[in-house]
């Protein structure tokens, strides 16, 4: 049996755990950013998620201009640790790479989360009885700052629609135009991002 074969399942299992922890402090990170409700239930999850880990490195690591930059921090400390695990298991031997493929791979899932969050904001718009949801106010707290400047000039009728459709060209538009020159500058393997 090759170790390819063994390693694959616990990549797999790594990218699964490490990715979505990375995810749930990304959110924090915006949540804070972007004055996101902390009273909702959803936010409340996420807060009581991260609280364990962030708490301590607050202590070391303060704010900037109303950025939570421990946040940040913890964020880039998960993916280096998942990409730490996943280069220990494929046998390689740049260890120290992890941390700097960890920047172009949050870059990366920050595209991530907006253009999943003004996908699942769409769909839910189908169904008014949705959008009084808990995760529709956050999701709209989220996605405003970038819908706001097309809605200017989007026609109101079909406003979301159109206008979530131009937001989600666009980031996925500056993704493409982004990450790969990313990927270089930092040496990271394509398929890491």
């Amino acid at each position: 049996m090759d170790a390819g074969y063994l390693a694959s399942p616990f990549i797999f299992l790594i990218q699964v755990v490490f990715g979505a922890y990375a995810l749930i402090v990304m959110l924090r990170f915006f949540f804070q950013l972007l004055r996101v409700d902390f009273h909702n239930p959803l936010s409340q999850f996420v807060v009581t998620l991260t609280s364990p880990l962030l708490r301590p490195m607050r202590k070391f690591i303060p704010g900037i201009a109303g950025m939570d930059i421990a946040s940040l921090v913890l964020a880039w400390l998960v993916k280096s640790a998942e990409l730490l695990l996943i280069i220990l298991l494929s046998g390689n031997s740049m260890i120290l790479a992890a941390f700097i493929w960890a920047i172009p791979s949050l870059v990366s899932l920050t595209f991530t989360i907006f253009i999943a969050a003004l996908i699942i904001l769409a769909i839910m718009s189908w169904s008014p009885s949705l959008l009084t949801h808990p995760l529709a106010w956050i999701l709209r707290a989220q996605t405003d700052p970038i819908l706001r400047p097309i809605r200017r000039y989007v026609p109101a009728p079909s406003g979301l629609v159109f206008s979530v459709m131009i937001a989600i060209i666009g980031l996925v538009f500056l993704r493409m135009l982004i990450i790969p020159p990313l990927a270089v500058l930092f040496g990271s393997p394509r398929g890491l991002l």
